[in-house]
């Protein structure tokens, strides 16, 4: 039996003036909660407890060490409380971990958004292209795109991250869009290095036929911000996130090109430490971002 469970017996028996009252509410037999405090008073080194045929009544000391052992008692009911209350109610300081674009233009809205609604909650957000672990930098939930990794870690599917091919108008004028993916060959491609490595860029076709082409091209980096700047400026033809090629899209600064055809989609994720026991800080931040990635949420401004 461990000490706070003795403890707690010890001030049942006081209670109840009675070993057999006591081990009866635990589901121990008397002669376990004889063993129990004769231990007890046997770590102290004092007596703690008359035991006649009349019943069983505190020592002395065993009035003092009753006493103690209720204050603890309560403290020990308090900090369950208080674990109780801090995992049942939206509160407290939310750390949420991202990469860097998705987290600025997506993230940073969104959270903005959900601390209006929620004043009560302290976010604390982190951007970083690379991989955070949850437990040992004290994360509450990371936003991840791709293939998850088999994991103890806890997940949510919040939607989907789809991508377009696009350039500048300046560009096309001086090279026809391509047509099909084989004509890529022809064209300046700007590489975004962190998802397109190879260099090469798979499509599916309006047939459903899936095909991967090598690209090259100008420049090639590890930035969306830098490739997008790269195209908006004419210097070829990007593959970019919806979310990140939306505003320049709508207003005319690259066109889509190849558009009936796929690119890979990213599904999107929330990580957590534990599948079990999730705090409601954290359940409630993951169903605002299901409902807020609902459908084709990034032809929407944020």
């Amino acid at each position: 039996m461990d000490r706070i469970t003795g403890v707690q017996l010890f001030i049942r028996i006081v209670e109840t003036a009675s070993f057999s009252k006591a081990a009866a509410e635990f589901g121990i037999t008397q002669p376990t909660a004889t063993k129990s405090v004769a231990a007890m008073e046997q770590r102290l080194g004092a007596r703690l407890l008359h035991r006649s045929t009349r019943g069983v009544t505190p020592t002395e000391v065993g009035a003092l060490y009753y006493d103690k052992c209720k204050l603890i008692a309560r403290e020990i009911d308090a900090a369950d409380n208080l674990a109780t209350l801090l995992q049942s109610q939206v509160g407290g300081t939310l750390r949420i971990s991202t990469s860097v674009a998705f987290g600025r233009r997506v993230v940073v809205p969104l959270v903005l958004r959900y601390m209006r609604l929620h004043p009560e909650v302290t976010v604390d957000l982190a951007f970083d292209d690379r991989y955070v672990n949850l437990v040992e930098q004290g994360v509450d939930l990371a936003i991840r795109m791709g293939r998850l990794a088999d994991s103890a870690l806890g997940a949510r599917y919040l939607g989907t991250n789809p991508w377009l091919m696009a350039a500048a108008p300046a560009y096309l004028r001086e090279h026809p869009a391509p047509a099909t993916p084989a004509d890529l060959a022809a064209h300046a491609c700007l590489v975004y290095s962190s998802v397109q490595g190879d260099e090469r860029w798979s499509l599916t076709t309006p047939a459903g036929e899936e095909t991967s082409v090598p690209v090259r091209g100008p420049l090639r980096s590890n930035n969306l911000s830098a490739v997008l700047a790269a195209a908006r400026a004419g210097m070829g033809l990007a593959v970019l996130p919806w979310y990140v090629a939306r505003e320049s899209v709508a207003d005319g600064a690259i066109t889509p090109v190849l558009a009936d055809h796929l690119l890979p989609a990213q599904a999107v994720h929330a990580v957590f430490p534990s599948p079990r026991l999730v705090p409601l800080k954290v359940t409630n931040f993951i169903a605002f971002l299901q409902q807020a990635l609902a459908g084709e949420w990034w032809r929407q401004a944020l």
